[in-house]
């Protein structure tokens, strides 16, 4: 007596919720490949557990997977690009997102949930239609979010959820089930987020910028500001407990600098004081370090203001000079 074939299906995912999803739907199914370009630590899991990886991530390298592996269905887990009606005609696609449809359409939704201060977000599994995430919901429950929640603590609790659940969904999908349809009058969209968009404008409330702060901790860059004409990205902040009140006020102007060895620094905001932590110097990889170690001064304005732009220009070599 032979056991039942599982059913077969191709992964494709380029962010930090695919590792979760493979290990879901590997207990379950036969995932043929994954689609993600690179080598992590979820390409090697996949090697771990004999699913070939295909770097190729374009709508066309997907086209011609789904051509030659001919899956049973499609499963999509952090994936930035609109797939053509012609491939979802192909077989059953399923993905996820994380946000409560309809609300949350688009792009970089786990980050805009903590930007503008929402209480609770949600995982919401759909069958993929034409139209953006716009297809009938298979499974969605809401994921609260903590006042002091940073995007990496979110994604692991929507990441956990996603191990939970996803298997079911796509099970009930490959059964003919096409999901609960969505009120696409209730729909809302964000925006794709780019990395100069984490600039911090000082002159903003203290809840807006800490918000910010912690909407972009990994697997985001940072928030940032500049030291002078440095790239200061501020890795942990916090609104200052118990601040004085500041009739005058420069936004970005630090107004104590820790001594006993915390190293923290504050800085005025557009409304308050905010506690800056840790922060790293640069644009790349450079290490976390407490602020006071490079913020040292409470003449020190962070962002980068126009005398800052003035001395660039003035040091700039001349035609005349070669």
């Amino acid at each position: 007596m032979t056991s039942e074939a599982k059913p077969r299906v191709l992964l494709v995912g380029i962010g930090p919720t695919t590792r979760d999803a493979l290990e879901a739907l590997a207990e379950r199914f036969d995932v043929v490949a994954l689609v993600r370009p690179g080598d992590d630590d979820t390409t090697a899991y996949a090697g771990k557990l004999g699913v070939p990886v295909e770097p190729g991530t374009r709508v066309a390298d997907i086209e011609a997977l789904v051509e030659r592996l001919a899956p049973e269905a499609v499963v999509v887990s952090s994936y930035d690009r609109i797939l053509p009606d012609r491939l979802l005609s192909r077989c059953p696609f399923v993905n996820v997102h994380y946000s409560p449809l309809p609300r949350g359409r688009g792009r970089a939704n786990v980050n805009w949930a903590i930007v503008n201060g929402d209480a609770e977000t949600a995982i919401s599994v759909h069958t993929m239609a034409p139209g953006l995430d716009a297809g009938g919901i298979l499974h969605q429950e809401s994921v609260p979010i903590g006042p002091r929640d940073t995007v990496t603590d979110l994604y692991d609790r929507l990441n956990g959820r996603q191990r939970a659940v996803l298997a079911d969904a796509v099970a009930r999908r490959l059964a003919g089930d096409e999901g609960d349809p969505q009120d696409h009058s209730l729909a809302t969209y964000g925006c794709t987020r780019l990395p100069e968009d984490g600039e911090i404008a000082w002159s903003a409330p203290t809840a807006v910028t800490d918000r910010l702060i912690r909407a972009l901790t990994p697997p985001y860059p940072g928030a940032f500001t500049h030291l002078g004409l440095e790239t200061l990205r501020i890795l942990r902040a916090e609104p200052a407990p118990d601040a004085p009140d500041y009739t005058g006020r420069v936004p970005g102007r630090v107004v104590l600098v820790d001594r006993t060895g915390a190293g923290w620094v504050d800085v005025l905001t557009g409304d308050g004081v905010l506690r800056v932590h840790e922060v790293a110097v640069g644009d790349g990889e450079s290490a976390a370090v407490p602020a006071a170690s490079v913020i040292r001064s409470v003449k020190t304005t962070l962002g980068l203001r126009t005398a800052d732009l003035l001395r660039l220009l003035r040091a700039a070599p001349t035609r005349e000079d070669g």
